[in-house]
């Protein structure tokens, strides 16, 4: 591994001749340092140098840092051996930033753009795609996969990702040997691991380490108006939080109480309510302080804009006349493409004159023109504050002067919860231009609740470890069968990171076997007995002790059911003995009734005038009747006097309270296997031992240490091997569907795990199901567009009603599509698959089937919201790209020639239009 940390560049005599005998060995870095605007890093060109050398290379750095560098570098290896490279991104806002990016240094011929719903020069020699494109080209063992030198995978931290990060594994087990990784990383406390597993399964790979930050970062909290430092530097070089910043903020705690909208001022009512400053009160604060651009991260959508909106109704203004200028020539060109209809409703008025004043909202529900043109501004220096999601963060090259955080709380989707140490730094690390700033300054504005040790632990957390979230999956099983086998399939499974991980993760557990072993080995020495083999009679009371026990649980629970049968035949007035405890002696059964649970449980009054109930617990054995007393209709058990008289009867019956009897039969004396078990023991050469109890301590020892291995043992085989039999349990559930066929060797894909192999959705299984039943036949574009809409929207928010859904053919094939779904899920619960296929989510089907019918953006949007929904154009937009993209599938698949093939293509035509279509080919 390589450890660096920037430097810049010697110029003494004998330092430029080790520069020159450099530029000799790296001729194609010497090429192209030149043409970048700034001095290589140590990173960087160590990075570069084993490129150049023919390693694989991992790099792992800071936000900001300049790792692209080296995988621009691998463009410019490809480019100068005739060989392809495919630059990969894990979202298509990266993908086309980094296109423009190297369209604009190797011209467009030599470069091309592959996502999901854009293709544009697509066998250029270079080509930026996302990862899942570069997947499926695998998969459909693409030709345009042929000639292939390097691959760059940006943010390869991205394989954690729950929902998207098992692509990232599955190209790097799946990509020719010749091909060259370039892995550029986030800063991540395992790369050394993440290195070692890559070398395992990739061959030579050089891990190349930077932790310096290009541009120094300071810590800050926002305090009502005043920005005071989160640290104070020691003179020992460590930090401690500012004293000055504990002191104020605890004065401020003691006063005010935190607020929260759901539930009002906590606190009982003690203590002021805190306002903090208001959003535009921090921009202009920002402002005055020289600290713009900034990114302030609020973790809503709603809020994102709000906060535009009050800047507005506030005045702000962060830009010049020429500046203003300059951003309405951008927004025109932008934005030319967008229908003239459709900008009321799209809120462009509202959202340019924001942009004019230098104030924009960035997040997944923004118009992708709209995303694309603040990106543009705000990395030209026009927008000057920016209201942002975390989306941001994500590899977006929007680097900032400033970076506020309102809060250190988020919604991942499922519950608020505090943002992590890695969250926190890949957040702030956008703060801090290179080449612009000297230093750039991170911003927690504080609330009451929020301690600056919080913050401070935040900020100097170094552990930001990489966990595979690799897991095997329909798709994935069928396209592995098909070109590798079932065997081979299982042994590339073998090599994931997922399984690289759990097989060390028991590292440990098995050197404690190891251990357990070895100690077991002296207990058997040390129990050894001259008469015979003392394991084999200590094994022997092992079961007889086992036998015991059985059966005094078995007699107790054959006691409880005879003890509550007999319960249940009292009636009132029997008279019973109670045998034992406080109570015990003659008593009346008043009542014989049950309590909620449905145990007997009989009201009683005994000699001593208490009334109670009792219950199985209270009798060792059956209870029988010793005699019947009249009772009147009515007894009031809670009257003195009436116990008193019950007791009184009681006591005049002339019954008595029977003597105990001997042990009852069946118990464990009559028992043939315990007798056996015991006559083995007596007749055993070591029960004559005059050492026997001796040997019998270690006996014990030896067996409670054999049991804990055991369950240690269980365990390493619960995770060795685990993604192998998960991939089991899937081929099984497939066999028996019928996409596979055969065993082991003879495992084939059918004709319909054809289909599965090219149907890349969360939902694929479910996809299949439906266009091998034909379920969706007969159904019209805009009915199809609404039914296939089910499988991939997935709505962010439970719905205020149920959602409306397009009557007749729409219902009828939406319900047999829920039908499958069930069905299927039943199966995955069979065969103990952890990884469902969710439900369909019917929450899209009335706006794209309204949208697939020709009706204006205006309409569709309108009546979303009238039905409870909460919809932006740019979620609109991308729910419709997705289904388009499902529907294109589905044409593929059953071809054109097919009825539902034939739907697909023209309900995929008809969505392709005005916004939605905006920047697709």
């Amino acid at each position: 591994m390589v450890a660096s940390s920037s430097s810049s560049t010697g110029s003494s005599p004998s330092e430029a001749y080790a520069a020159a005998r450099k530029r000799a060995r790296y001729p194609r870095l010497a090429d192209f340092a030149p043409l970048l605007s700034f001095e290589l890093d140590d990173f960087q060109r160590s990075s570069c140098e084993a490129l150049e050398d023919g390693h694989g290379v991992l790099v792992c750095a800071p936000t900001g840092a300049g790792k692209t560098v080296v995988g621009e570098f691998a463009v410019h290896m490809a480019l100068g051996e005739g060989r392809k490279c495919f630059y990969t991104t894990p979202i298509k806002a990266l993908s086309n930033q980094k296109h423009a990016d190297l369209v604009a240094r190797y011209g467009p011929e030599n470069v091309g753009l592959l996502t999901g719903d854009t293709s544009v020069n697509g066998n250029a020699p270079v080509v930026v795609m996302t990862t899942e494109v570069l997947r499926n080209m695998i998969y459909a063992g693409s030709s345009t996969v042929d000639n292939l030198g390097y691959v760059v995978m940006d943010e390869v931290h991205y394989l954690a990702d729950r929902f998207r990060g098992a692509v990232w594994e599955e190209v790097i087990l799946s990509l020719p040997e010749h091909v060259r990784l370039v892995s550029l990383s986030a800063t991540v406390s395992n790369a050394e691991e993440f290195g070692e597993w890559l070398k395992t399964v990739r061959g030579d790979t050089t891990i190349v380490v930077d932790e310096v930050r290009p541009v120094p970062l300071w810590q800050h909290m926002l305090v009502g108006n005043r920005m005071l430092d989160l640290f104070a530097a020691e003179s020992s070089g460590e930090t401690r939080i500012n004293p000055e910043l504990a002191r104020h903020v605890g004065e401020l705690d003691r006063h005010f109480v935190p607020f929260s909208r759901a539930r009002g001022p906590r606190g009982g009512g003690r203590g002021q309510r805190y306002r903090p400053p208001g959003r535009p009160d921090v921009v202009e604060r920002l402002d005055g302080a020289g600290l713009l651009p900034a990114i302030l991260f609020i973790f809503s959508r709603n809020g994102c804009d709000d906060s535009v909106r009050q800047c507005l109704r506030a005045g702000v203004r962060l830009t010049t006349e020429s500046e203003v200028a300059r951003i309405r020539e951008i927004v025109r060109e932008k934005t030319s493409e967008l229908p003239e209809g459709d900008l009321t409703v799209l809120g462009f008025w509202e959202w340019k004159e924001a942009l004019e004043r230098g104030i924009a909202a960035h997040h997944a529900g923004l118009l992708p023109a709209f995303k694309e043109t603040v990106e543009e501004l705000f990395v030209q220096g026009l927008v000057k504050a920016v209201f942002a999601t975390e989306t941001l963060a994500l590899g977006i090259n929007m680097p900032a002067r400033t970076v506020v955080l309102e809060k250190l709380v988020k919604y991942n989707g499922e519950a608020h919860v505090d943002l992590t140490p890695g969250e926190y730094t890949q957040l702030t690390g956008r703060a801090g231009r290179r080449g612009i700033d000297v230093e750039g300054h991170a911003v927690v504005v504080w609330q009451p609740g929020i301690d600056p040790k919080q913050v401070g632990g935040l900020a100097s957390t170094r552990t930001y470890p990489l966990r595979s979230s690799f897991r095997p999956a329909y798709n994935m099983a069928v396209n592995l069968v098909q070109r590798l086998g079932a065997s081979a399939s299982r042994e590339m499974l073998e090599q994931s990171f997922a399984q690289f991980q759990a097989d060390r993760s028991v590292v440990g557990v098995s050197r404690k076997i190891e251990r357990n072993r070895e100690a077991l080995a002296g207990y058997t020495e040390a129990m050894e007995c001259h008469l015979g083999d003392f394991s084999e009679y200590a094994g022997l009371r092992k079961q007889i002790s086992a036998r015991e026990k059985a059966l005094a649980k078995q007699n107790s629970s054959a006691r409880r059911t005879e003890v509550e049968s007999s319960l249940e035949r009292l009636r009132k007035g029997d008279v019973i003995a109670v045998p034992t405890g406080r109570r015990s002696g003659l008593a009346i059964v008043i009542d014989p009734g049950l309590d909620q649970r449905g145990e007997t449980r009989p009201l009683v009054v005994n000699e001593d005038r208490w009334a109670g109930r009792l219950s199985a617990a209270d009798f060792p054995a059956p209870v029988e009747a010793l005699g019947q007393v009249r009772l009147p209709k009515q007894v009031d058990v809670r009257s003195p006097r009436s116990r008193r008289d019950l007791a009184s009867t009681l006591r005049n019956t002339g019954i008595s309270v029977p003597a105990r009897t001997g042990r009852r039969r069946g118990g464990p004396d009559e028992d043939g296997e315990l007798a056996a078990l015991r006559r083995a023991l007596r007749a055993h050469p070591c029960h004559g031992c005059d050492k026997r109890e001796d040997h019998a301590r270690w006996g014990e020892r030896y067996q409670r240490l054999e049991a804990e291995t055991e369950q240690l043992e269980r365990k390493v085989a619960g995770t060795t091997h685990s993604l192998a039999r998960a991939f089991d349990r899937i081929r099984a559930l497939l066999r028996e569907r019928g996409y596979l066929d055969g065993e082991g060797a003879d495992e084939q894909v059918t004709e319909h795990g054809r289909r599965l192999t090219r149907l890349y959705s969360e939902s694929d299984l479910l996809a299949a199901e439906c266009l091998r039943h034909g379920v969706w036949r007969g159904l019209g574009a805009p009915e199809l567009a609404a039914v296939i809409s089910a499988l991939v929207f997935e709505a962010r928010r439970d719905p205020l009603g149920a959602p409306r859904v397009p009557a007749g053919a729409v219902t009828d094939a939406l319900a047999a599509t829920v039908r499958l779904w069930a069905d299927l899920e039943d199966d995955e619960r069979r065969f103990r698959l952890h990884n469902r296929t969710r439900e369909p989510d019917v929450g899209f089907a009335w706006p794209i089937f309204r949208w697939a019918r020709g009706e204006s953006l205006e309409k569709v949007l309108t009546a979303a919201e009238a039905g409870g929904q909460e919809l932006s154009a740019g979620d609109f937009v991308r729910w419709c790209r997705q289904v388009i993209d499902l529907l294109e599938q589905v044409r593929d698949v059953v071809g054109r020639a097919d009825p539902v093939g034939a739907t697909a293509a023209k309900a995929a035509t008809s969505l392709r239009r005005g916004v939605v279509a905006m920047g697709t080919l």
